[in-house]
């Protein structure tokens, strides 16, 4: 038997050891949105538009060993899981029809139907039309006169755990060797259209999409405060699961435990579990090192659950005591991010969060040691959000702050990270169920 194999198989016995139960309030919710969530966000896009029409692809391949999810821009607007759509919105009314491939009956067999065979789908998604997807360029050219733009996604599409930027970054690495330089499949997309509908004037929907992304609506409110719970208890178990000897992997299978039992697809981004020198690196992620007394853990962890995901980051130490050196470290990045949470509020900006750290940090006598605070990055459909461009914070912009300091030539790396959502009159940090505090978290782990 293989490491690989038995990894897995080692994973999976440390998940059924943590048949624990959850609490009420955060098992089973993956309940969706209502289909208005839909119609308001095309009814928001087209008041920012106006005149034109939209297109916009939806995922065409499922991810290989992954559950599907949706391309995040295309289910924004729909709420449509089903692979190989198109959308064709008229950007003055906000009028949608949806185009689905026509399936064999294999396929159905194999993957289940989609909205085609669903006769309330159109009422339930609020789309003037179903169609089959081979009457997509047929309906385009019927439509032609009467659009004076056609808005498509110029941009790369996020995923659930890589920001815009960073699409394009790794597609820039990924061209390093030109036998991997094929355009992306959204560029080919647009090359096509441009072939076949030539007259037409192209516009970017991408910076109004993200404009509206940035600001979360009530039911989107209402899923990231559950998952807030869901992902912060999920930390608090694996937190319970560590002690000399422990693996990084049985770690992570404890939180993992939690969120699939809570409701969730899976965790929003490959799970960070970090021990000794491995906290160390930012986004380590082979969680294959058995952790030893004396070190620290650094666990970076969140739940992808109804399409919104969560960002939590902790620190702890593997036999229940910070050494006098880790706790020291701590308590710098621990002043940090508690100052830049006191800060936080609707009209602040980076440089005035700053500001309110620098106090905090000289009140208590700490020097920061290069750690000043501000605004981290947005957390939504993708735990590195979208983000237009703003000068000060808005109510209803969630993001995450983590604050870290990292001495490699000592193993210790300690970083501190929440998810917050800015309210009317300050912040709700939403991953707050999960110890932070040195004596919250020693107090705990003493418990197990």
């Amino acid at each position: 038997m293989n490491a690989r194999w038995r990894r897995k198989i080692l994973l999976l016995m440390a998940v059924a050891a943590c048949a624990f139960a959850l609490p009420e309030m955060i098992r089973a919710q993956r309940t969706g949105y209502s289909g208005e969530e839909f119609v308001r966000r095309r009814q928001a896009l087209s008041g920012r538009l106006q005149e034109g029409m939209v297109i916009l692809f939806g995922a065409d391949t499922a991810t290989p060993g992954a559950h599907t999810r949706q391309d995040n821009d295309f289910y924004y607007l729909t709420g449509v899981e089903d692979l190989g759509a198109v959308l064709v919105m008229n950007a003055k009314s906000g009028e949608a029809n949806l185009f689905l491939p026509r399936q064999t009956p294999r396929e159905e067999m194999m993957g289940g139907a989609n909205l085609l065979k669903d006769g309330t789908a159109k009422a339930r998604l609020g789309f003037a039309d179903i169609h089959e997807v081979s009457f997509f360029d047929e309906f385009i050219a019927r439509n032609a006169r009467a659009f004076a733009a056609t808005w498509v996604r110029l941009q790369p599409g996020d995923t659930v755990d890589n920001a815009r930027s960073e699409v394009l970054i790794f597609e820039g690495r990924k061209n390093r060797l030109h036998y991997n330089d094929q355009i992306s499949r959204d560029a080919y997309r647009l090359q096509k259209l441009r072939e076949r509908f030539p007259g037409f004037a192209w516009k970017d929907v991408t910076p109004h999409l993200d404009a509206l992304r940035m600001i979360k609506s009530a039911e989107e409110i209402a899923v990231l405060r559950r998952n807030g719970k869901l992902s912060a208890e999920a930390v608090r178990q694996a937190m319970l699961a560590t002690k000399p000897g422990v693996f990084e992997y049985e770690i992570e299978a404890a939180a993992m435990h939690v969120i699939l039992k809570g409701g969730a697809k899976g965790a929003a981004y490959p799970p960070i579990v970090g021990s000794g020198p491995n906290t160390c690196i930012q986004h380590y992620d082979r969680n294959d090192r058995q952790a030893l007394a004396g070190e620290l853990v650094l666990m970076d962890f969140g739940a992808d659950l109804d399409h919104l995901t969560m960002d939590i980051t902790r620190t702890w130490p593997v036999s229940g005591t910070f050494t006098p050196e880790q706790r020291e470290v701590y308590e710098i990045v621990l002043t940090v991010e508690k100052a830049c949470l006191e800060a936080y509020r609707p009209g602040v900006t980076a440089d005035e969060v700053r500001k309110h750290v620098a106090e905090a940090l000289k009140a208590k006598g700490l020097d920061g040691r290069g750690q000043r605070g501000g605004i981290g990055h947005m957390v939504g459909m993708s735990v590195h959000d979208v983000t237009a461009p703003y000068a000060k914070l808005e109510e209803g912009m969630v993001f995450a702050i983590e604050p870290a300091l990292y001495y490699p030539e000592k193993a210790i790396g300690i970083r501190i990270e929440d998810t917050v959502l800015i309210t009317k009159d300050g912040c709700e940090v939403l991953t707050k169920d999960v110890p932070k505090e040195i004596a919250e978290i020693e107090a705990l782990l003493k418990r197990k």
